[in-house]
């Protein structure tokens, strides 16, 4: 395949030669060469051309895209949102499988071909909304890789019966064991995150545990996670997402806690709130922390936010960080894409700094995303519809439009 007069990260106007599901070569644009016989071509119109988005924190099987607007009636805290979503899953307007993979359609429409969604276990949905997401995982399994998380969102000690669900759909091949505020929401941090590294160790699966916790429990439930980690050999296979609150201590303890998640190469990712007390993005790309992007909910029960579009999500990334200048901004961007690539697969080198553009060298995989803009800022904050999407190689979407989809 040759894509034709694009700028890579708003560079000069080039054409990229693309064999099999790699990038093969990058050459200066020349107006009027023709493609060799055979050669399948994708015109960039002089487009931009990024490395396509990789979200790393959603929650598919909560999701409402698509359906009406509601009144929103959720609860404060994460057990009156939960409760919220449990009193009403089941009378969506349509079943839960379609409005699933209609939501993926979406994401993969608008640019996103790596997926970490979150799969809710417990009593009340037992595997209902795990084995939705194994399925639309399934069913778009050419257009975007997924990795699904068991997500005990309504912990794991306060319900009977509980893990043994987690542990079936570990059993059923789930990629990533979920955990979550062991101390606010089980209260017992030690047992919560015992079972967690316990089971994941089991069925040599990664961690990902969701941290809403106040600064003072959110360290200490990071404590124990670290020390787990290290415990267990599992450096590189853990996840902290949201953890908003860590970096509100002092500058002493958010440099301690940096360079420890640096060590043993536990990840980050942000839904990019406006909570004060965050560990600074710079700070921790520098110390070689793996930081991701994601969406969250999609306007669900929990949040009418949420739109499928990873370049929205950019641009809250920027703006909630303050972001002004055009090298951060484009630093946004590059969390969004192979930032969160990085967590889903560490072959994938971590970003090295706020000046790194990654993804778009020669013998990086082919996953790509054109879109209009004059530059990479102008993108972020005109959120461009003039798009193709490339997945290992092959244009999987055009114009929002997905091959195999059903226009959800």
């Amino acid at each position: 395949m040759l894509i034709r007069n694009v700028r890579p990260w708003g560079g000069a106007p080039s054409d990229v030669l693309v064999d099999g599901e790699v990038i093969a070569e990058i050459r200066p644009h020349v107006p009027g060469e023709a493609p060799t016989d055979g050669q399948e071509v994708v015109d960039g119109r002089g487009r931009l051309l990024l490395p396509s988005f990789s979200d790393v924190h959603v929650h598919l099987d909560s999701t409402r895209i698509g359906l009406p607007f509601r009144e929103h009636t959720g609860r404060p805290g994460v057990w009156g949102m939960m409760s919220n979503d449990r009193e009403n899953w089941r009378t969506a307007e349509i079943p839960l499988n379609e409005r699933v993979a209609g939501t993926l359609e979406r994401m993969i429409g608008r640019g996103t071909t790596r997926v970490r969604s979150f799969a809710q276990v417990d009593v009340d949905t037992g595997l209902a909304k795990y084995d939705a997401v194994v399925a639309a995982k399934e069913k778009f399994k050419d257009q975007a890789e997924v990795q699904v998380m068991v997500f005990p969102q309504a912990g794991i000690l306060l319900e009977d019966g509980t893990p043994e669900l987690l542990e079936e759909a570990l059993k059923q091949g789930a990629d990533v064991m979920g955990g979550i505020d062991p101390c606010q929401l089980d209260r017992d941090p030690a047992r919560h995150l015992d079972i967690v590294f316990g089971l994941a160790e089991k069925y040599q699966v990664e961690v990902d545990v969701h941290l809403h916790e106040p600064t003072d429990l959110a360290i200490f439930s990071t404590e124990l996670i670290m020390e787990r980690t290290k415990a267990l050999g599992m450096q590189g296979k853990v996840n902290l997402s949201h953890a908003y609150t860590l970096g509100g201590s002092s500058e002493t303890v958010t440099r301690s806690i940096i360079e420890r998640m640096a060590a043993l190469d536990i990840s980050l990712t942000s839904v990019a709130p406006s909570a004060a007390g965050q560990l600074p993005l710079q700070d921790l790309v520098a110390a070689g922390v793996r930081v991701g992007l994601g969406q969250d909910g999609q306007r669900d029960y929990w949040s009418p936010y949420g739109n499928c579009d990873m370049l929205d999500r950019t641009w809250q990334l920027a703006f909630t960080r303050g972001f002004r200048a055009d090298k951060l901004v484009e630093h946004a961007a590059a969390v969004a894409t192979v930032g969160g690539a990085s967590i889903m697969d560490h072959s994938i080198a971590r970003l090295s700094g706020v000046n790194d553009r990654p993804g778009l060298a020669v013998g990086d995989r082919a996953d790509l995303l054109l879109v209009d803009g004059d530059t990479v800022t102008s993108a972020v904050m005109d959120r461009g519809r003039d798009r193709t999407v490339l997945h290992r190689g092959r244009v999987v979407a055009e114009q929002y439009r997905v091959e195999g989809g059903s226009g959800y």
